[in-house]
C-alpha cells in the first residue's frame, strides 16, 4: 500500500476542511474547529488551503474572514526544524548562551575534535557520548533553562523563522486517525520535559543533532554536517500522555 508523505497528507486535511459547513464535520474535526473558533454559527463554510512556503503551518482554515494555522504531523522520527549550523549558533549567542556552552555545542555536533568541522576522525554519537556526557549534560542544563526553552519553541515548533504568525494547533496523525493539540498545549507539553534526563543533546522532547554526521566522508550528505537538525521522537506518546494527565485532572474536579 503506498505510504502518504508529509504533503499529501496535508493536502488530505485540507480536501477534508475545504466547502465544508462547521456542521458537516465529523466529531473529531468538529472539537477542533469548535475550539478555534468557539463562537461560530455552525452553518458558517470553511475554507482551506496548504502553505506552499517553508513554514510551521502546514495548512490554513478560514471562518467569515479569521485565518488559523494548523501544523500536521504523522509517524516517527518528526524533524520539527532544521537550521544552518551559523544560525543555530547565532540563536544561542542572542538568547545570551555562555561562550563555553556555544564551543562544546559545537565539539558535540562536529564530534571530530574541532569547533568547526575540519577534524580528520569523526565519531559517531555513541562514540561522542561514551568520554564526553558531562560536556553534554552541561549543553542541556543551558538549553533547558526555561527562558532559552521559550525561545527555542518559539523558532522550532510554533513560528519559525520565515513567519510574522504562529501556529494555532498541531495535528498528528491522518484523516482517518489523528490527535491534536492547540498552541498553548504544544508549549505546555515541551516544557514539561525540561528537567527529563537525556543522554542527547535536547530541548525538552526535541533532540538536537547534526542532519548528518556523514561518517563515511559521502560527499553527497557533506552539506548536511553543517545543518542542526531538532526531531520531536517522542512526539505521539507526549500528546497521549498529556491528554491523559489532562482527563485524570479533570475528573479529579468532579
Amino acid at each position: 500500500m503506498h505510504e502518504l508523505t508529509g504533503k499529501d497528507n496535508e493536502f488530505e486535511f485540507v480536501k477534508y476542511f475545504n466547502g465544508k459547513k462547521i456542521s458537516e464535520l465529523n466529531p473529531k474535526f468538529r472539537e477542533l474547529v469548535d475550539k478555534l473558533y468557539p463562537f461560530e454559527n455552525e452553518n458558517s463554510i470553511i475554507k482551506s488551503w496548504r502553505n506552499h512556503y517553508p513554514q510551521k503551518t502546514d495548512i490554513f482554515i478560514r471562518i467569515n474572514g479569521v485565518m488559523k494555522g494548523i501544523s500536521i504531523k504523522k509517524g516517527m522520527k518528526n524533524s520539527v526544524h532544521v537550521d544552518r549550523i551559523t544560525d543555530f549558533i547565532h540563536f544561542l549567542i542572542d538568547n545570551k548562551v555562555d561562550e563555553d556552552i556555544v564551543i562544546e555545542y559545537l565539539k558535540y555536533h562536529y564530534a571530530d575534535g574541532s569547533i568547526n568541522g575540519t577534524g580528520k576522525k569523526r565519531l559517531s554519537c555513541e562514540e561522542y557520548k561514551t568520554n564526553n556526557q558531562l560536556g553534554i549534560d552541561s549543553i542541556n542544563k543551558a538549553f533547558n533553562d526555561e527562558k532559552i526553552l521559550r525561545k527555542a519553541i518559539e523558532k522550532f515548533v510554533i513560528k519559525g523563522n520565515n513567519s510574522d504568525f504562529y501556529i494555532d494547533a498541531m495535528i498528528y496523525g491522518t484523516i482517518d486517525d489523528f490527535l491534536w493539540i492547540t498552541k498553548k498545549e504544544v508549549i505546555n507539553i515541551i516544557l514539561s520535559k525540561r528537567n527529563v534526563y537525556s543522554t542527547a543533546v535536547h530541548f525538552g522532547p526535541l533532540v538536537c543533532q547534526p542532519k548528518n554526521r556523514c561518517l563515511n566522508f559521502n560527499s553527497k550528505y557533506e552539506k548536511d554536517r553543517f545543518c542542526v537538525q531538532l526531531k520531536w521522537y517522542s512526539l505521539f506518546d507526549d500528546i497521549i500522555e498529556y491528554m491523559n494527565i489532562k482527563e485524570m485532572n479533570k475528573r479529579a474536579q468532579w
